[in-house]
Protein backbone atom coordinates (compact mmCIF):
# COMPACT_ATOMS: atom_id res chain seq x y z
CA UNK A 1 0.00 0.00 0.00
CA UNK A 2 2.01 2.90 -1.45
CA UNK A 3 5.40 3.20 0.24
CA UNK A 4 4.04 3.35 3.78
CA UNK A 5 4.79 -0.38 3.85
CA UNK A 6 8.43 0.46 4.54
CA UNK A 7 7.62 2.80 7.43
CA UNK A 8 7.23 1.78 11.06
CA UNK A 9 4.28 3.65 12.58
CA UNK A 10 2.90 3.90 16.11
CA UNK A 11 -0.71 4.87 16.77
CA UNK A 12 -1.40 5.89 20.37
CA UNK A 13 -4.27 7.17 22.48
CA UNK A 14 -4.73 8.55 25.99
CA UNK A 15 -7.53 8.61 28.51
CA UNK A 16 -7.35 11.49 30.95
CA UNK A 17 -8.87 12.80 34.17
CA UNK A 18 -10.34 15.77 32.27
CA UNK A 19 -9.65 17.98 29.30
CA UNK A 20 -7.25 20.62 30.61
CA UNK A 21 -3.62 19.63 31.33
CA UNK A 22 -2.67 23.18 32.28
CA UNK A 23 -5.38 23.11 34.94
CA UNK A 24 -3.92 19.93 36.44
CA UNK A 25 -5.68 17.14 34.53
CA UNK A 26 -3.47 14.11 33.94
CA UNK A 27 -3.20 10.88 31.94
CA UNK A 28 -4.91 7.85 33.47
CA UNK A 29 -4.45 5.37 30.59
CA UNK A 30 -2.12 5.09 27.59
CA UNK A 31 -2.13 2.57 24.76
CA UNK A 32 -0.34 2.18 21.45
CA UNK A 33 0.20 -0.29 18.64
CA UNK A 34 3.26 -0.48 16.40
CA UNK A 35 2.91 -1.70 12.83
CA UNK A 36 4.69 -1.97 9.53
CA UNK A 37 2.95 -2.57 6.20
CA UNK A 38 -0.27 -2.51 8.30
CA UNK A 39 0.80 -5.64 10.18
CA UNK A 40 0.85 -5.12 13.95
CA UNK A 41 4.22 -6.01 15.45
CA UNK A 42 3.93 -4.77 19.04
CA UNK A 43 1.55 -3.16 21.52
CA UNK A 44 1.69 -1.00 24.65
CA UNK A 45 -1.16 -0.64 27.17
CA UNK A 46 -1.14 0.66 30.76
CA UNK A 47 -3.41 2.26 33.30
CA UNK A 48 -1.65 5.12 35.11
CA UNK A 49 -2.24 6.46 38.59
CA UNK A 50 -2.78 10.16 37.84
CA UNK A 51 -2.31 11.30 41.41
CA UNK A 52 -5.54 13.28 41.29
CA UNK A 53 -9.30 12.55 41.07
CA UNK A 54 -10.85 11.50 37.79
CA UNK A 55 -13.58 14.02 36.98
CA UNK A 56 -17.20 12.81 36.80
CA UNK A 57 -17.34 13.98 33.16
CA UNK A 58 -14.27 11.90 32.24
CA UNK A 59 -15.57 8.85 34.13
CA UNK A 60 -18.89 9.12 32.29
CA UNK A 61 -16.97 8.70 29.01
CA UNK A 62 -14.16 6.24 29.74
CA UNK A 63 -15.52 4.47 32.89
CA UNK A 64 -12.05 4.45 34.44
CA UNK A 65 -12.59 4.64 38.19
CA UNK A 66 -10.33 5.68 41.04
CA UNK A 67 -10.37 2.07 42.21
CA UNK A 68 -8.98 0.94 38.85
CA UNK A 69 -5.99 3.28 38.97
CA UNK A 70 -5.17 3.42 42.68
CA UNK A 71 -2.51 0.65 42.42
CA UNK A 72 -1.44 1.49 38.86
CA UNK A 73 2.11 2.79 38.21
CA UNK A 74 2.75 6.53 38.02
CA UNK A 75 3.54 8.32 34.77
CA UNK A 76 7.18 8.63 35.88
CA UNK A 77 7.50 4.88 35.29
CA UNK A 78 5.30 4.46 32.21
CA UNK A 79 6.16 7.48 30.04
CA UNK A 80 9.89 6.71 29.73
CA UNK A 81 8.85 3.23 28.53
CA UNK A 82 6.47 4.85 26.04
CA UNK A 83 9.25 7.04 24.66
CA UNK A 84 11.32 3.90 24.05
CA UNK A 85 8.33 2.25 22.38
CA UNK A 86 7.88 5.09 19.86
CA UNK A 87 11.59 5.60 19.19
CA UNK A 88 12.41 5.28 15.51
CA UNK A 89 8.75 5.34 14.45
CA UNK A 90 6.38 7.81 12.89
CA UNK A 91 3.70 8.61 15.48
CA UNK A 92 -0.02 9.06 14.87
CA UNK A 93 -3.18 9.68 16.87
CA UNK A 94 -6.72 10.91 16.33
CA UNK A 95 -6.83 14.62 17.21
CA UNK A 96 -3.16 14.37 18.08
CA UNK A 97 -3.01 17.94 19.36
CA UNK A 98 -5.05 16.93 22.40
CA UNK A 99 -2.87 13.93 23.19
CA UNK A 100 0.41 15.80 22.69
CA UNK A 101 -0.77 18.58 24.99
CA UNK A 102 -1.05 16.01 27.77
CA UNK A 103 2.17 14.20 26.90
CA UNK A 104 4.16 17.41 26.82
CA UNK A 105 2.76 18.57 30.16
CA UNK A 106 3.45 15.22 31.84
CA UNK A 107 6.97 15.04 30.41
CA UNK A 108 7.65 18.63 31.45
CA UNK A 109 6.71 17.67 35.02
CA UNK A 110 9.25 14.82 34.78
CA UNK A 111 11.93 17.13 33.34
CA UNK A 112 11.75 15.24 30.06
CA UNK A 113 10.65 16.13 26.54
CA UNK A 114 9.49 14.48 23.34
CA UNK A 115 12.44 13.49 21.13
CA UNK A 116 13.06 16.20 18.58
CA UNK A 117 13.35 13.73 15.69
CA UNK A 118 9.83 12.29 16.01
CA UNK A 119 7.41 13.02 13.15
CA UNK A 120 3.67 13.06 13.76
CA UNK A 121 0.48 12.30 11.82
CA UNK A 122 -2.98 13.54 12.79
CA UNK A 123 -5.53 10.97 11.61
CA UNK A 124 -8.35 13.48 12.26
CA UNK A 125 -6.78 15.86 9.75
CA UNK A 126 -6.41 12.98 7.30
CA UNK A 127 -10.13 12.17 7.70
CA UNK A 128 -11.17 15.81 7.22
CA UNK A 129 -9.14 16.08 4.02
CA UNK A 130 -10.17 12.70 2.63
CA UNK A 131 -13.85 12.43 3.60
CA UNK A 132 -15.56 15.69 2.74
CA UNK A 133 -18.85 16.98 4.11
CA UNK A 134 -19.36 14.55 6.98
CA UNK A 135 -21.72 15.97 9.62
CA UNK A 136 -19.22 15.03 12.32
CA UNK A 137 -15.58 13.97 12.33
CA UNK A 138 -15.66 12.18 15.65
CA UNK A 139 -13.74 8.91 15.49
CA UNK A 140 -16.93 6.86 15.79
CA UNK A 141 -18.69 8.77 13.02
CA UNK A 142 -15.71 8.51 10.67
CA UNK A 143 -15.47 4.77 11.38
CA UNK A 144 -19.19 4.41 10.68
CA UNK A 145 -18.87 6.29 7.37
CA UNK A 146 -16.15 3.80 6.36
CA UNK A 147 -18.30 0.77 7.20
CA UNK A 148 -16.43 -0.14 10.38
CA UNK A 149 -17.92 -1.24 13.69
CA UNK A 150 -18.77 1.97 15.53
CA UNK A 151 -19.20 1.07 19.20
CA UNK A 152 -16.54 3.28 20.70
CA UNK A 153 -15.55 2.25 24.22
CA UNK A 154 -13.44 5.37 24.89
CA UNK A 155 -10.72 3.17 26.34
CA UNK A 156 -7.24 3.78 25.04
CA UNK A 157 -6.53 0.43 23.37
CA UNK A 158 -9.93 0.08 21.72
CA UNK A 159 -9.67 3.63 20.36
CA UNK A 160 -6.18 2.86 19.04
CA UNK A 161 -7.52 -0.21 17.24
CA UNK A 162 -10.37 1.82 15.73
CA UNK A 163 -7.94 4.55 14.65
CA UNK A 164 -5.67 1.94 13.06
CA UNK A 165 -8.56 0.55 10.97
CA UNK A 166 -9.69 4.07 9.98
CA UNK A 167 -6.12 5.02 9.03
CA UNK A 168 -5.73 1.92 6.89
CA UNK A 169 -8.89 2.65 4.88
CA UNK A 170 -8.08 6.35 4.49
CA UNK A 171 -4.67 5.48 3.08
CA UNK A 172 -6.39 3.16 0.57
CA UNK A 173 -8.66 6.04 -0.46
CA UNK A 174 -5.67 8.29 -0.99
CA UNK A 175 -4.11 5.62 -3.18
CA UNK A 176 -7.29 5.59 -5.27
CA UNK A 177 -6.89 9.36 -5.73
CA UNK A 178 -3.38 8.86 -7.11
CA UNK A 179 -1.47 9.89 -4.00
CA UNK A 180 1.40 7.46 -4.26
CA UNK A 181 4.25 8.60 -2.04
CA UNK A 182 4.86 8.65 1.67
CA UNK A 183 5.85 12.32 1.46
CA UNK A 184 2.49 13.23 -0.09
CA UNK A 185 0.59 11.42 2.66
CA UNK A 186 2.75 12.99 5.33
CA UNK A 187 2.18 16.46 3.86
CA UNK A 188 -1.59 15.97 4.06
CA UNK A 189 -1.74 15.13 7.75
CA UNK A 190 1.62 16.08 9.29
CA UNK A 191 1.44 17.72 12.70
CA UNK A 192 4.09 19.99 14.16
CA UNK A 193 4.36 19.70 17.96
CA UNK A 194 5.75 23.22 18.11
CA UNK A 195 2.24 24.46 17.37
CA UNK A 196 1.32 23.37 20.88
CA UNK A 197 3.23 26.35 22.17
CA UNK A 198 0.56 28.52 20.61
CA UNK A 199 -2.46 29.07 22.83
CA UNK A 200 -4.90 28.98 19.92
CA UNK A 201 -3.85 25.48 18.89
CA UNK A 202 -4.31 24.26 22.45
CA UNK A 203 -7.81 25.76 22.55
CA UNK A 204 -8.69 24.10 19.24
CA UNK A 205 -7.48 20.70 20.48
CA UNK A 206 -9.66 21.13 23.60
CA UNK A 207 -12.72 22.12 21.53
CA UNK A 208 -12.34 19.19 19.11
CA UNK A 209 -12.16 16.78 22.03
CA UNK A 210 -15.29 18.34 23.56
CA UNK A 211 -17.10 17.94 20.22
CA UNK A 212 -15.99 14.30 20.04
CA UNK A 213 -17.32 13.63 23.57
CA UNK A 214 -20.42 15.83 23.07
CA UNK A 215 -19.58 17.97 26.08
CA UNK A 216 -20.91 21.48 26.54
CA UNK A 217 -18.15 23.91 27.39
CA UNK A 218 -17.99 27.14 29.34
CA UNK A 219 -15.94 30.00 27.95
CA UNK A 220 -14.86 33.44 29.05
CA UNK A 221 -15.12 35.49 25.89
CA UNK A 222 -13.83 38.96 25.12
CA UNK A 223 -15.99 40.73 22.55
CA UNK A 224 -13.83 43.13 20.57
CA UNK A 225 -16.94 44.94 19.32
CA UNK A 226 -17.92 46.17 22.78
CA UNK A 227 -14.77 45.44 24.84
CA UNK A 228 -16.83 43.24 27.14
CA UNK A 229 -16.02 39.93 28.82
CA UNK A 230 -18.92 37.48 29.13
CA UNK A 231 -19.29 33.98 30.51
CA UNK A 232 -20.92 31.66 27.99
CA UNK A 233 -22.18 28.09 27.98
CA UNK A 234 -21.66 26.74 24.47
CA UNK A 235 -22.56 23.50 22.72
CA UNK A 236 -19.62 23.28 20.28
CA UNK A 237 -20.30 22.09 16.72
CA UNK A 238 -17.14 22.72 14.70
CA UNK A 239 -14.01 24.83 14.24
CA UNK A 240 -13.83 26.78 10.99
CA UNK A 241 -11.34 29.10 9.34
CA UNK A 242 -12.37 32.23 7.46
CA UNK A 243 -9.87 34.65 5.92
CA UNK A 244 -7.06 33.14 7.95
CA UNK A 245 -8.91 33.46 11.27
CA UNK A 246 -10.23 30.46 13.23
CA UNK A 247 -13.61 30.32 14.94
CA UNK A 248 -15.55 28.06 17.28
CA UNK A 249 -19.04 27.56 15.89
CA UNK A 250 -21.58 26.50 18.49
CA UNK A 251 -24.92 27.07 20.14
CA UNK A 252 -24.66 29.89 22.67
CA UNK A 253 -27.00 29.25 25.60
CA UNK A 254 -26.76 32.93 26.62
CA UNK A 255 -27.92 34.25 23.24
CA UNK A 256 -30.01 31.14 22.48
CA UNK A 257 -28.65 31.00 18.95
CA UNK A 258 -25.69 29.65 16.98
CA UNK A 259 -22.69 31.96 17.22
CA UNK A 260 -19.14 32.17 15.90
CA UNK A 261 -16.49 32.82 18.55
CA UNK A 262 -13.02 33.93 17.46
CA UNK A 263 -10.55 31.47 18.97
CA UNK A 264 -8.11 34.24 19.87
CA UNK A 265 -10.87 36.03 21.85
CA UNK A 266 -11.61 33.03 24.08
CA UNK A 267 -9.89 33.80 27.36
CA UNK A 268 -10.61 30.52 29.12
CA UNK A 269 -12.18 27.12 28.36
CA UNK A 270 -13.59 24.50 30.67
CA UNK A 271 -16.03 21.59 30.64
CA UNK A 272 -19.54 22.62 31.59
CA UNK A 273 -20.43 20.51 34.62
Amino acid sequence: MIDLKDRQIVIFDLETTGLAPKEGDRICEIAAIKFKDFKIIDSFNFLINPGRPISPAAYAVNHISQEMVKDAPKSSKILPQFLKFVSGSFVASYNIGFDLNFLQQELKDLNKALPGDLLFFDVLTLARRTLLFLPSYSLANVANSLGLATKQMHRALSDVEMTFNVFKILISKLQEKGIQSFQEVFTICAFTPGLLNQENEQKIAFILRAIDFRFDISIRYFSKNCAEVTERKVTPNQVIEERGKKYLVGYCHLRKDERNFAIDSILHLDVEE
